[in-house]
């Protein structure tokens, strides 16, 4: 079987990881390819890199009319919106109305309450009957899940480099007093776009801080804690931006009511994920890079008990535009369409 898919946001970071991935999965077809800058005649022209790979023409998002989208559908079956947040709340529902498979990944339909979008946002919200449809795609977490779905809201970069680290713990509802994330992304983290921020000038030979105590993933990791533990749940987390293009690298402090031994620890990751393609546990006393996952789907974890203090101290990597992004949609698409997992993410890490 071959499916045909339509990519919009094809311009921006997430999006060319996406036809990255597509041009090697051997059951997927891109068909048609839009963006939101101006048009050009092909993809290629807008990145050379793809010269040879690929010859679609690339459309404007302002020609996505309701009629266009259904003559869409008569080629194709499945979208992936590849857009900002505050574009994907009213593109999703003409898509899904259309009768599309929609894979969203930006953050419009994460969270289930369109108050806490909003408030963490600062835009309006996508209506709450799509919001209530949409099915959270952390593919290790939720596969059965995404497996029945057919719109699928693709989890933040820094939620699921936390998320997979965390759950093993919050599903078995184990006691933690707090939670502290110390997290560090590559500039890509922040788009394509052009600021001061991710200016070379800013970047280059600096380490700082950003959106302290305001990322927009800290309620939505307390959402999938809250949902996986029963009760309401509440972190602690800062974001730092490094000076490298991709990669995160979580630390986790978890403060427990009863002390936890490194076994125990490895045996809570082993049940979770020894059967999970692209999960890595590292061994007792070995911790994961960003340079070990560069350009693959992989999430590498590893784990710390410091018999001093008590607390038990996660570390995961992760690639933001693969795993964190383009990678783990795919991964939502094969467990969707009933595919292996691993379809089309059999890159290996590039090193160095």
């Amino acid at each position: 079987m071959v499916l045909n898919v339509v990519i919009v946001g094809a311009s921006g970071y997430s999006g060319v990881e996406l036809i990255r991935i597509l041009l090697q999965h051997p059951n997927v077809t891109i068909r048609h390819l839009f963006i939101h800058t101006q048009e050009q005649e092909k993809l290629d022209e807008l990145y050379p890199h793809f010269r040879s790979f690929i010859n679609i023409p690339i459309r404007s998002v302002s020609q996505l009319a309701d009629e266009k989208i259904a003559e869409l559908k008569e080629t194709s079956e499945l979208v992936f919106l590849a857009t900002p947040s505050g574009v994907s709340k009213d593109l999703a529902p003409k898509f899904l109305n259309a009768g599309f498979k929609v894979i969203d990944l930006s953050g419009d339909f994460r969270l289930k309450d369109p108050v806490l979008y909003e408030e963490w946002y600062k835009k309006d919200a996508a209506e709450p009957r799509f919001l209530e449809r949409s099915v959270y795609g952390l593919s290790e977490v939720f596969p059965n899940q995404i497996k029945e779905g057919c719109f699928i809201a693709n989890p933040g970069c820094y939620a699921t480099s936390i998320l997979l680290a965390l759950a093993p713990f919050y599903r078995r509802q184990i006691p933690i007093r707090s939670v502290i994330i110390d997290a560090k992304s590559g500039v890509s983290g922040a788009g394509r776009g052009l600021s001061r921020n991710t200016h070379f000038s800013e970047v280059n030979d600096n380490f700082k801080v950003y959106k302290v105590g305001k990322h927009q993933h800290i309620p939505e990791i307390e959402q999938v804690l809250t949902k996986l533990s029963g009760k309401k749940e509440t972190v602690q987390m800062m974001t730092h931006l490094l000076p490298i293009t991709r990669g995160i690298l979580s630390t986790i402090y978890l403060d427990l009511e009863d002390r936890m031994t490194d076994e125990i620890v490895a045996q809570l990751y082993r049940e979770d994920y020894q059967n999970q393609p692209f999960i890595r546990i590292r061994p007792q006393g070995e911790y994961p890079e960003t340079k070990q996952v560069y350009g693959s789907n992989f999430c590498d974890i590893g784990y710390y008990v410091d018999q001093r203090t008590g607390r038990v101290i996660l570390f995961s990597a992760i690639d933001n535009l693969m795993k964190g992004a383009a990678g783990q949609a795919v991964q939502n698409l094969n467990l969707m369409m009933g595919w292996d997992q691993t379809l089309g993410l059999t890159q290996i890490p590039i090193y160095p």
